[in-house]
């Protein structure tokens, strides 16, 4: 696979909260692309809008299930690569996807639903501790597997993060009116990637020979803030 020639790329989890930016920039990128789908009309006016504007764009739907090995394989083989954004709650289940992939026997490269910190380079505490074992299971898998991989390691989602002003404890609530939750003594740093950003380079990366069983780190210099610099700033 040469890089900048269009690839077959196939989306899981592509109506997610990264995976529909990542399935925007591969479009844009010029590959072919599909997302695969449990049900063509979903009764979330939301999520069937969001799959008109995919077919719209020329984006091929393809029906087919993490708990369906036969829709799974079928899928994957009409593919080249496979890019995972599925959410926390199904992480140990793209133990299937590597099950799928290896039976597929084409797959030339597959990014794992990882999008966020680096899982084997912090220390953390339960319930963030248990998702990140996850995560580093997986890592193991595909590496004895022997399938080719690229791990997107993109930090804090900026749109997800920043309206509350970094506050964790009120995510998607937008800016605190009368008071904000600081954890710690709010002088350590974190990074923030806008989403769109992230699916930018996570697509970029999929023929990119540099990228190939490697980790890609999003760490943008302006983009290292302190909890205390945020609150600052507002």
């Amino acid at each position: 696979m040469e890089p900048g020639r269009a690839c077959r790329v196939l989306v899981i989890g592509g109506t997610g909260h990264i995976g529909k930016h990542i399935v925007d920039a591969s479009v844009r990128h010029g590959h072919s692309t599909s997302v695969l789908i449990r049900d063509a009309t979903p009764s979330d006016p939301a999520k069937a809008q969001l799959l008109t504007s995919f077919v719209d764009s020329g984006i091929a739907l393809i029906k087919g299930d993490l708990y369906n090995h036969e829709s799974l394989v079928k899928a994957i083989k009409s593919t080249d690569i496979i890019i995972s954004a599925v959410g926390p709650r199904q992480l140990a289940e793209q133990t299937r996807i590597v099950t799928a992939i290896k039976e597929a026997g084409n797959v030339k490269r597959f990014l794992p639903s990882e999008f966020g910190s680096d899982v084997e380079r912090v220390h953390t505490v339960d319930p963030v501790a248990s998702l990140y074992a996850r995560k580093v299971d997986l890592r193991r898998l595909i590496e004895a597997e022997g399938i080719p991989h690229t791990y997107v390691c993109c930090n804090g989602f900026a749109e997800t993060y920043l309206p509350s002003i970094g506050d964790v404890t009120t995510v998607g609530a937008g800016p605190p009116s009368e008071k904000i939750t600081v954890l710690g003594d709010g002088d350590a740093k974190a990074v923030f990637v806008v989403e769109e950003d992230i699916a930018v380079y996570t697509v970029r990366a999929i023929d990119d020979p540099r990228t190939l069983n490697k980790i890609i780190y999003m760490r943008p210099p302006t983009n290292i803030l302190s909890h205390n610099e945020l609150i600052s700033m507002w």
